[in-house]
């Protein structure tokens, strides 16, 4: 039977099956998710519009919450919080049309981060698009804000406009940010470019969520043979929205227009040897921890492949100082061995009292 089944493309058939079912849990998960945001949106305009045309405080948000949780005590999101969010939102987003269309393809919990978090209508339209066509979870578009991603995006210093054709040029000016936030990092000023190079890869999660989505990592030291000399780029990565190759020179310093030079030859190279047929033309990316937008500018004028000129910051170590008043481990070890110590003798002296509860009292003969 299973021959037959297997001649009748019994596989196929199921594996159809399956993606219409998974399409269809999604299309209702989605217009569950829909039909949330506009009621919350309905009942939002519904307490601004009573507040303003019959004078009710804020205490009625308080009364509503607790007659609407005595109707529906099975259904949650009736909290005087939540309540305080709707009305917030419906203010935030006066035209219906806006919610239905954007605002409600994401989770209420997304809204409501992004509602404590943006307060420009622009910038919290492009968040919520962002979410949409990246899937981002609510801790990933929290860690996008606090980077104030909106701002920093499409801002580095690039010739994309004159070396690359439309739309590629303005897609590649999107992906690159400045400055980069590699705030998960603790490097000192004086630290080296392989320094911070090893502790990149040893991040490389953090840094391939902070480089945004589509960058696939390929190579640290990536080394290139010209001529039969070797050289090394600092790290190599692959786009797949961009469909090109993505060169990333690391420099501790501040820009020198000779950086430009050394990115040129760097790209022409990736394109001779590593750049496949259908591939975009690969695009170098100079991160240094200052640059003047002046100089920058300069050293791109005449270079004819793509080049993007941006900037980064860490996280600051702790002070010397601080870090010599802080435990070391073994004093860490010591005084976790003393707490529980103390703790093992605080439960015996509780057993001890709970059992002489049990005991028979003493009688007045006893005594």
């Amino acid at each position: 039977m299973g021959n037959d089944l297997s001649k009748l493309g019994y596989e196929e058939f199921l594996g159809e099956l399956k993606e219409r079912i998974r399409n269809a849990q999604v299309r209702a998960a989605l217009a569950v998710n829909r039909e949330l945001i506009l009621l919350y949106w309905q009942i939002g305009q519904e307490i601004l519009q009573r507040q303003q045309q019959q004078g009710w405080g804020a205490k009625v948000i308080n009364r509503l919450a607790t007659d609407l949780r005595k109707a529906f005590p099975d259904i949650k999101g009736f909290s005087a919080r939540n309540l305080l969010y709707m009305r917030a939102f419906a203010g935030a987003y006066p035209d219906i049309e806006i919610v239905q269309q954007v605002v409600a393809l994401i989770p209420w919990g997304h809204n409501v981060r992004i509602l404590d978090a943006v307060k420009t209508p622009k910038e919290r339209i492009w968040y919520i698009q962002q979410t949409i066509e990246y899937g981002w979870s609510r801790n990933v578009l929290i860690h996008q804000m606090d980077s104030q991603l909106y701002r920093r995006q499409g801002s580095a210093i690039t010739n994309f406009s004159r070396v690359l054709p439309d739309p590629q040029s303005e897609l590649a000016q999107q992906v690159i940010k400045n400055p980069y936030s590699f705030d998960f990092l603790s490097l000192g000023k004086q630290a080296l470019e392989r320094e911070l190079e090893t502790a990149l890869i040893q991040h490389i999660r953090e840094f391939l969520l902070e480089l945004g989505v589509g960058f696939s990592f390929v190579g640290s030291q990536y080394p290139l043979v010209v001529d039969g000399k070797e050289y090394r780029i600092d790290l190599l990565f692959y786009h797949f929205r961009l469909h090109c190759f993505v060169v990333i020179d690391l420099k501790v310093v501040e820009f020198e227009p000779e950086f430009s030079g050394k990115m040129n030859f760097y790209v022409s190279v990736v394109d001779d040897l590593l750049r496949g047929t259908d591939d975009k033309p690969t695009i170098g990316i100079i991160l240094c921890r200052t640059k003047s937008k002046t100089v920058a500018e300069y050293a791109l004028r005449d270079v004819h492949k793509p080049i993007g000129i941006s900037t980064y910051h860490m996280g600051t170590p702790l002070p010397e100082e601080l870090q010599m008043s802080l435990p070391t481990i073994a004093d860490l070890e010591e005084e976790m061995e003393a707490i529980a110590a103390e703790v093992e003798q605080s439960l015996i002296s509780q057993e001890i009292e709970q059992l002489s509860l049990f005991a028979d009292p003493a009688t007045p003969d006893e005594e």
